[in-house]
């Protein structure tokens, strides 16, 4: 009260007016009230105890750990594998994960690595990361920058890169395994850490499977795993829920005729015109056959016929990739292929042993990847706690492939759950937005994530979520 009196002293001797004084007072009085409650709060905020945030010291033992984590960083980038050929960073692998005191066996499905770690009872949870890399040659100007080649499975000489961040999982995984075991006192269960050869082939998780991966060693409760994300900034992690990556399959189509002279094309079955006839109307499945707004794709990748001007083929053959978001629209989309090349065969007057023929490459198919909603929402929750709700965002379904899923479709039906991490400045985020030029994008040659901030975070999200599962209560 004091305060509003001396206010008004002062005011009235500059207004004559007694209520215009007092009101002024009034107003200045609030003012002042609260500009004092925010230096307040402020003095407060500054004096006060600061309140530790969960990850606080898995931030500070990453700090410790990173600089040798990026020496193993730059030398995983610089030697990268091919998929099935990825001995020597399974050797190293192996050799980390021995060093943080896991029981590791190797040659599971290949090139295969499981490392195990014991802490008393409760879930037993399954890290995962990927070891190839991919036949492209780096241009991103790295001094730790890739040069590596080898040969294919054909004998060609091709370059090696990793492009799909594959050496940025490498190193978390690593990291998480060295922290996991340090930290072993805020948490109960076994840790099965799985590093898997050919996942750029798709085979690498079902190899494992088969070689024994759930009856060889504990069966996981849960699995998780973390894929690098070109358009996402370094220092955020992303989710979703549900679906994540897509069916794929690869189908062969043959499409024969009846060849001869290109002056005389009525003696003919033309098989290019059926060919393009068939692009065509391959396009109206996702269109006009499927329910509007259900994701697929059903792209022609290549087509090859003929030899020379003037020579109509006998065949032409056709490479396609189909992307589906479930079981039912996948077989309803090869359904439709092969109903729509018979119908157009027999519309074109061919035989019925030169129809044309549908092939679906069941060995290269790689099924739907669907993260478990309650695991998924579990270990979101616990992001949002470490990191803030601003760097959590929810990321929509992509079409890529992505093998872990054959992780969830055992009969087991483990709940397994991959998350995003973001890898690029903001800036280049925010100045890819505004003018519409795309950033690098996965299996780019220009693809470079940023080391650090990527690596930290990784680290400290695949340790929040495992103790999200296993911690102490």
């Amino acid at each position: 009260m004091w305060i509003l009196d001396a206010i008004e002293g002062v005011l009235a001797k500059q207004n004559p007016n007694p209520s215009a004084a007092r009101f002024l007072a009034v107003q200045t009085n609030m003012k002042s009230k609260c500009l004092f409650t925010v230096f307040l709060a402020g003095w407060c905020s500054i004096t006060a105890p600061a309140q530790a945030r969960p990850d606080d010291a898995v931030a500070r033992t990453v700090d410790q750990e990173y600089p040798s984590l990026f020496e193993l960083y730059k030398h995983i980038h610089a030697h990268p594998e091919l998929s099935l050929h990825e001995k020597a960073t399974a050797a190293r692998i192996a050799e980390e994960l021995k060093k943080a005191g896991f029981e590791v066996t190797t040659g599971v499905g290949g090139n295969g690595v499981v490392g195990v770690l014991h802490n008393g009872p409760g879930p037993t949870v399954l890290l995962r990361t990927e070891l190839d890399a991919l036949p492209v040659k780096e241009e991103t100007g790295l001094p730790y920058a890739s040069t590596a080649t080898t040969k294919n499975g054909a004998g060609v000489e091709v370059p090696l890169m990793h492009a799909c961040g594959h050496d940025v999982h490498m190193t978390v995984f690593v990291g998480t395994a060295r922290l996991l075991q340090h930290i072993q006192s805020q948490w109960r269960g076994t840790l099965v850490m799985m590093g898997q050869p050919a996942e750029e082939d798709g085979d690498g998780a079902t190899d494992m499977l088969k070689d024994g991966l759930y009856q060889r060693f504990p069966r996981p409760d849960y699995c998780l795993a973390v894929h690098c994300r070109p358009d996402q900034p370094a220092g955020t992690v992303g989710w979703t829920e549900g679906p994540a990556h897509a069916n794929v399959d690869s189908v062969d189509i043959t499409i024969r005729g009846v060849g001869g002279h290109g002056a005389w094309p009525h003696d003919t079955k033309d098989p290019i015109v059926l060919a393009a006839e068939t692009v065509m109307a391959l396009q109206t499945i996702v269109s006009r056959e499927l329910k509007p707004g259900t994701p697929a794709v059903v792209s022609v990748g290549s087509i090859h016929g003929g030899t020379a001007h003037n020579v109509i083929p006998d065949e032409v053959k056709l490479q396609l990739t189909l992307r589906s978001y479930s079981d039912e629209v996948r077989l309803q989309t090869i359904a439709a292929i092969r109903r729509i090349t018979h119908g157009l065969g027999l519309a074109a007057g061919l035989p019925e042993n030169r129809l044309p023929v549908v092939q679906v490459l069941e060995d290269e198919f790689s099924p739907v990847m669907v993260n478990d909603p309650a695991l998924t929402r579990r270990v979101t929750q616990m992001f949002r706690a470490v990191f803030g709700e601003s760097n959590v965002l929810h990321r929509d379904p992509v079409m890529g492939a992505e093998d872990f899923g054959q992780l969830g479709r055992t009969q087991e039906k483990v709940p397994i759950c991959m998350f995003w991490l973001g890898t690029v400045s903001v800036e280049s985020v925010t100045e890819s937005q505004r003018s519409g030029k795309p950033l690098p994008s996965l299996h780019s040659s220009l693809f470079a994530p940023l080391p650090e901030p990527s690596i930290k975070t990784g680290i400290r999200a695949m340790t929040a979520a495992f103790l999200e599962i296993t911690g102490k209560k």
